[in-house]
């Protein structure tokens, strides 16, 4: 067994003593799904209030914060399974407090350049936001109308694993390159899932007459 694979089974088996433990708790998963939010609203105010000589240090609470908001986004779901409460409500709420959660990480970094007066990179946080929220919305649009779009990358867990990334070693200036890697990757994913559900969609037109 290599250290990776050995890794990855100690994680699995503590991420299920976690579900384990909430499941006798009987809270509901939304409630999780929520805590999450509010766990991801805290890193922000610290990337919102980070200034100066101790930016590099908010931004390390930051990015272990979001860790932290990552445990409840990866439980929530295996709760409402382990607990049967499972419900397409469920789904559809998790699915828009993730993007709330998405937002208000990247206002947090809007506020923290806008404080700056790094007007740049306040351009640059709003463009990745709303390339990130591009990125979740033409999955949505695109499986209404063709069933499944899961193409493309920069997923969430792709995009909230290069904000932790940025965060924890900011003081090496990476939460810069994070965000010209999320501004690129989703624009990418966003092309890439336009030119599919067009194509998709121009395939299942000549279904009929085939």
């Amino acid at each position: 067994m290599t250290w990776t694979s050995a890794f990855g089974k100690g994680s699995g088996w503590l991420l299920q003593k976690i579900v384990n433990g909430l499941a006798l708790s009987r809270i509901s998963p939304n409630t999780l799904t929520f805590i999450g939010l509010i766990i991801n609203i805290i890193a922000a105010l610290f990337f919102g209030f980070a200034r100066g000589p101790n930016a590099n240090r908010m931004f390390l609470y930051a990015g272990l914060i979001i860790i932290g908001a990552g445990i409840f986004d990866m439980v929530d779901g295996r709760v409402a399974r382990a607990t049967n409460q499972v419900s397409v409500f469920g789904a559809f709420f998790d699915s828009v407090i993730d993007r709330y959660s998405d937002v208000a990480i990247f206002f947090g970094l809007l506020v923290y350049y806008a404080r700056g007066n790094r007007l740049f990179y306040v351009g640059l946080v709003a463009f990745v936001m709303t390339a990130c929220l591009m990125v979740s919305y033409t999955r949505a649009r695109a499986e209404a109308l063709i069933g499944s779009c899961k193409v493309g990358f920069m997923e969430r867990p792709e995009r909230i694993v290069c904000v932790i990334l940025g965060a924890l070693c900011n003081r090496w200036g990476v939460m810069a390159a994070a965000l010209w890697v999320l501004a690129v990757m989703s624009t990418i994913t966003v092309i890439h899932r336009i030119r599919y559900t067009y194509l998709e969609t121009e395939r299942r037109k000549l279904q009929p007459a085939a």
